[in-house]
């Protein structure tokens, strides 16, 4: 597993002081309260930033990072990635996973035939959509509901799935 999970990137600016606007890839959006830290995936490095504030717009985080005090200082962590390290996650509940996690696994019926690996993972509301994609790059998108997602095994990287009728 990685060491670190994206938490979110980081799209615009905010006004005049250092403020950058970030798109969260957390359903707890709130999340970004509970830290003091984060860190941001440069091209070559991965920096560590104090968080001086965080705010809320429309779905995004504001952030004031320490340090980062202009426009033009905010503007040079644009498209960047802000990642948490593993040790600082919330504790899942049982049978939920981190959708990294779950990318890049292999995908099998409960009868052993390969479907393919795990290429992304839709939220509906209702569900997840699990895509999978096979060595064609022909995709199957499975509903991630008890039915349909049997048995999730990240020790050995595979997912085993009863295909229900219409799939």
């Amino acid at each position: 597993m990685k060491p670190y999970l994206e938490l979110g990137q980081i799209v615009n600016v905010k006004g005049l002081k250092g403020e950058i606007k970030v798109n969260p890839f957390t359903e707890n959006i709130n999340r970004f309260e509970t830290l003091n830290k984060i860190l941001i995936k440069l091209k070559n490095e991965i920096k560590e930033y104090e968080i001086e504030k965080v705010s809320y717009h429309k779905n995004q985080v504001i952030l004031k990072l320490k340090g980062i005090d202009t426009i033009e200082a905010a503007e040079t962590l644009r498209n960047y990635y802000i990642l948490i390290n593993r040790k600082d996650l919330e504790p899942l509940e049982e049978g939920k996973y981190y959708i990294a996690d779950l990318i890049g696994l292999d995908v099998y019926t409960e009868e052993g035939k390969a479907l393919g690996k795990v290429d992304d993972i839709y939220n509906t509301g209702s569900n997840d959509i699990y895509v999978v994609k096979d060595e064609l790059g022909k995709q199957k998108l499975l509903p991630g509901i008890p039915e349909v997602i049997k048995k999730v095994d990240l020790e050995n990287s595979k997912i085993i799935v009863n295909l229900i009728e219409g799939l």
